[in-house]
């Protein structure tokens, strides 16, 4: 549990790994390891759910394995209540975000009192679950594989946990593609010990992120034939409208249990994955446009049983720093909303239940994030990403010693569940003999939204 601490007697982890044996035996060369995000994204779910979008070569090349990190899914977990049905009666009464000062009591509350249940049941944990602890674990896991340095394939937060490994342990560096990138820099808070002024999600922007791929989302909409996507109200501004004249509509008069803050949470997750995922969302928001109940988003294939919520919170505020002051929220709040629009509340509230938060990591890194690495890193990202912006892609790459930026031009969060077959074979390329795209390469998606859309 404790790297600094080792020692005979000291508490044990245990992590749950899978693996995805290369497709031809004979031609295979060894291991890809696979981070599906998070924080708090488990392998063992991630890894069959994005199985097929790996590069069929990689496929046949290479056993693809990842695992559920530290804390996270079937490994040793944070795991703050007795069971499933606790945990779901607890979440059930938490919105999305707080809308007005009644329910930003409740919400402080709340997640005050997740941080109390965290701390009886698990304190020890709580403070060995941090990035640096997994990338250490990940080192574990390729000499267990028996390979001499690390291939690696790290979506969304699993870029910073490159990022982290490639510092940790430069020499053995084999190759890392980075995909939907987090900026470093940014979650560490430049490693300053000052509390900062912005929480986690606001310095890396994603909420601008989120509010640039929205405005795509509805231009193309509004561009596209109602049979295409069925919020369309035929041309982009007016598609726009539509959309903020629904939002006022639900702040003042919810549809059923789709509340204003759900729906903006449902509407942010939804811009994640293209296909179906763009489709589905202008479904949802044409039924609410028309006072219909909308179907219930299905739970991802391969949804573990436990919810595990408490999770990801558990990584993330223990190691990335944040206010301090609960009511700093309802600022950032407004902060956020100005230049961000709608979807900025969710994003400022994400980060509130580390203030709170009772522990903090005995063993993370925060930088620097430029020592020289045995072999150069593959940076991608797409350019309307609504979760990790285009922006923090260019920040990874320029802070990272050797690496160099491949860019989507396209939308989703990540290429690898947002596919470029163009992406692909440079990927390829990279993992089988280290090639690097030419510096300024570009990738275009393989099927743009709404297809058949035309131009204004």
């Amino acid at each position: 549990m404790d790297y600094s601490g080792f020692r005979a007697g000291r508490p044990t982890i245990e992590l749950a790994v899978i693996r995805a044996r290369a497709t031809d035996p004979g031609r295979r060369i060894g291991s890809l390891f696979f981070n599906p995000g998070g924080p708090g994204g488990a392998g063992t779910v991630g890894l069959p759910a994005q199985y097929e979008k790996f590069p069929e070569e990689l496929r046949q090349r290479f056993d693809i394995v990842s695992w559920d990190p530290r804390g996270i899914g079937q490994s040793t977990a944070v795991q703050c209540f007795a069971d499933t049905e606790e945990a779901e009666n607890w979440i059930a009464d938490v919105p999305a975000f707080p809308v007005g000062g009644q329910q930003r009591k409740e919400y402080v509350a709340a997640y005050a009192d997740l941080g109390r249940r965290c701390e009886q049941r698990v304190p020890e944990l709580l403070r060995h679950v941090s990035t640096a602890d997994t990338a250490r674990d990940l080192d574990g896991l390729r000499h267990a594989v028996g390979e001499k340095q690390l291939r690696y394939w790290g979506v969304s937060y699993g870029t910073f946990l490159g990022a982290t490994y490639a510092n940790l342990f430069a020499s053995k560096v084999g190759r890392l593609v980075l995909d939907g990138n987090v900026d470093p820099r940014a979650w560490a808070n430049n490693g300053s010990r000052q509390e900062p002024r912005l929480s986690t999600f606001l310095r890396l922007e994603s909420d601008l992120g989120s509010a640039a791929t929205l405005r795509q989302f509805l231009d193309l909409c509004g561009r596209a034939p109602a049979s295409r996507c069925a919020f369309s109200a035929g041309s982009a501004a007016k598609t726009r409208a539509k959309f903020e004249e629904l939002m006022r509509r639900l702040t003042q008069r919810p549809q059923g249990a789709w509340t204003y803050a759900k729906t903006v949470s449902e509407v942010r997750g939804g811009l994640y994955t293209v296909h179906p995922d763009w489709t589905d969302t202008a479904d949802t928001l044409q039924a609410l446009w028309e006072d219909r109940t909308p179907k219930e988003p299905k739970a991802p294939p391969g949804t573990p049983p436990y919810p595990g919520f408490e999770q990801p919170i558990a990584v993330l505020c223990a190691e990335s720093p944040n206010p301090r002051h609960p009511q700093r929220y309802a600022e950032l709040d407004r902060f956020s909303t100005k230049r961000a629009g709608d979807l900025g509340h969710w994003w400022a509230w994400a980060n509130e239940p580390c203030s709170t938060w009772p522990a903090k990591a005995a063993d993370k890194y925060l930088g620097p994030w430029n020592k020289p690495t045995a072999h150069p890193i593959l940076v991608v990202n797409p350019t309307y990403d609504p979760a990790t912006p285009y922006q923090d892609g260019e920040a990874m790459a320029g802070e990272l010693a050797d690496a160099r930026l491949l860019t989507l031009q396209g939308y989703g969060h990540t290429a690898l569940d947002n596919p470029s077959s163009c992406v692909g074979r440079h990927a390829v390329r990279y993992f089988l003999s280290g090639a690097l795209p030419p510096a300024g390469a570009t990738c275009e998606q393989d099927t743009p939204p709404f297809l058949g859309t035309e131009q204004e």
